[in-house]
């Protein structure tokens, strides 16, 4: 084989590599968005008239927070010790959607670039696949809500424009000072918080632990009021348990059972995973 021949190899090998992780990314998408294959009386979570009631509950909520606590608790964190604020300011870039977006896109690629195999190496490969994407799209829904109508509410984050005004709004304002509602941060976490506890109960009490700071920490860098937290941790959590459904509802990952209620499907063991890793390491 000559050196010409060993790039060429190469790059045609790269090349149907790449064609068929293309092909499967489309193919996965395809399954993303077919008809509902599990019908239930109601697709929603909750009837027009529990919405209807939730809803006015969380703005009543949202309005209090903003009249009692948002300016308290900013004046509240010049009273929090330096050592303290320093460890939220470490923490807070977890919350970033790119931590979790890219390492998930990138397996799910990888995946997606994987030669065929037999029936149940490949059945466990989907099943990765399946959870990765969902991970996915349930923490990516959420931030690409937040991003957008952030910058129609506008709302001033804390002592923009010289003063602590909680009712500080420029609608349809594209400046970072005026994207504080909802926070992405707290979408973010708490996004992470439904989805990974959705296929890792275990893990909750962390997911948990996790959310909680990084939505405290937002608040003690000033970075937003109180309310702009519960706002984006709302969203975290709506926007992941409907993926979680829109999944259910397609028998990927999950299923409703008659009663209604969502379970996850079987995964791929560790004992399965690690034998296909080995077969694929040794191809």
């Amino acid at each position: 084989m000559t050196a010409t021949n060993g790039i060429d190899s190469g790059a045609c090998t790269a090349q149907t590599a790449l064609r068929r992780c293309a092909a499967n990314v489309a193919a996965a998408f395809t399954l993303l968005v077919r008809p509902v294959r599990i019908h239930v009386r109601n697709p929603w979570p909750l009837a027009p008239q529990q919405f209807a009631i939730a809803a006015g509950l969380v703005l009543v909520i949202f309005l209090l927070t903003m009249f009692f606590i948002d300016a308290a608790a900013i004046r509240g964190v010049d009273h929090l010790p330096p050592w303290i604020v320093w460890s939220f300011d470490q923490i807070t870039d977890f919350g970033k959607s790119g931590c979790f977006l890219w390492p998930l896109g990138i397996l799910f690629l990888a995946l997606a670039a994987l030669p065929s195999l037999p029936r149940v190496p490949q059945l466990v490969l989907t099943a990765i696949m399946v959870r990765a994407g969902f991970l996915f799209v349930a923490i990516a829904v959420p931030g690409l809500f937040v991003n957008v109508v952030k910058h129609i509410f506008g709302r001033a984050r804390p002592m923009v424009g010289g003063s602590l005004d909680p009712f500080l709004f420029s609608p349809f304002s594209w400046p970072p000072d005026y994207a504080g509602l909802p926070s992405g941060h707290a979408a973010t976490a708490f996004s992470v918080l439904v989805a990974f506890g959705s296929l890792w109960p275990r893990a909750r009490t962390i997911m948990w632990i996790y959310a909680l700071l990084i939505a405290a920490s937002r608040v003690a860098l000033t970075a937003h009021y109180p309310s702009d937290v519960l706002a984006g941790a709302l969203v975290g959590v709506v926007g992941a348990l409907l993926v979680r459904r829109w999944f259910a509802l397609r028998g990927l990952g999950f299923s409703i059972a008659p009663d209604r209620v969502l379970h996850q499907k079987p995964g791929a063991s560790l004992r399965r995973i690690k034998s296909v890793a080995r077969e694929l390491l040794g191809q």
